[in-house]
C-alpha cells in the first residue's frame, strides 16, 4: 500500500493546479489593468501625494479582491470609497457657497494648473464627488450608492463643489 502511494503519479492533478492558478493570476491580472488608472488618480487627487496614491491603490485591490476572487468595477470602487474614509471624513458635507451675484467669466483665462489647485482645495466629500461626476463620469445614482447619501446630496454636493471651485478660480 505504502509502494503504491509513493508510486502513484500526480503529474495531471499538478498540471490542472498549475492551470487553473494561471487563469486565476491572468483574470486578477485583468480586473487590476481595468481598474488601476481610475483608482490611481482618484487616489492621487485624494491625497496630494503620489505615494500616497500608490499605498492607498495597493490597499483597495487587496480589499477588493480579498471580499471576491474577481471583484466588479462597482466592488473595486467601494474598497476605494472605504480606504479613503479611513483617512477622510466621507460624507460630511462642509461646503455652502451662496449663489453667486455676478456672471463670473472663468472659461477664457484659466488655466489647468490653477483648476488642478483649486480642485485641490476642496473638501474631502465634494472632491470625490466632484471627481467621480465630473472627471470619472459617475452618474449621482452610482455616486450616491457608493457614498451611501441620497441622490439629492450627490447633486448638491456636485453643485457646491462647482461654485467653489469657480470662486477660487476668479480670485
Amino acid at each position: 500500500m505504502l509502494n503504491f502511494v509513493q508510486e502513484a503519479d500526480h503529474t495531471p492533478m499538478i498540471t490542472r493546479f498549475s492551470t487553473e492558478a494561471n487563469v486565476a493570476a491572468a483574470q486578477r491580472r485583468e480586473i487590476f489593468e481595468r481598474n488601476r488608472h481610475r483608482v490611481y488618480a482618484v487616489s492621487f487627487w485624494m491625497t496630494g501625494s503620489e505615494l500616497a496614491a500608490e499605498d492607498l491603490m495597493s490597499d483597495v485591490f487587496r480589499v477588493a479582491f480579498s471580499s471576491t476572487p474577481s471583484p466588479s468595477a462597482e466592488d473595486v470602487d467601494r474598497a476605494l470609497i472605504g480606504e479613503i474614509a479611513k483617512t477622510f471624513d466621507i460624507p460630511v458635507f462642509t461646503l455652502d457657497c451662496q449663489p453667486s451675484s455676478e456672471v463670473r467669466s472663468v472659461r477664457s483665462n484659466t488655466l489647468r494648473v490653477d483648476l488642478e489647485a483649486a480642485v485641490i482645495q476642496l473638501p474631502a466629500t465634494e472632491k470625490l464627488i466632484f471627481l467621480m461626476h465630473d472627471v470619472e463620469r459617475y452618474d449621482h445614482d452610482r455616486v450616491a450608492r457608493l457614498l451611501g447619501i441620497t441622490e439629492r446630496e450627490s447633486r448638491l454636493g456636485l453643485h457646491q463643489a462647482r461654485l467653489r471651485v469657480r470662486e477660487l478660480l476668479a480670485a
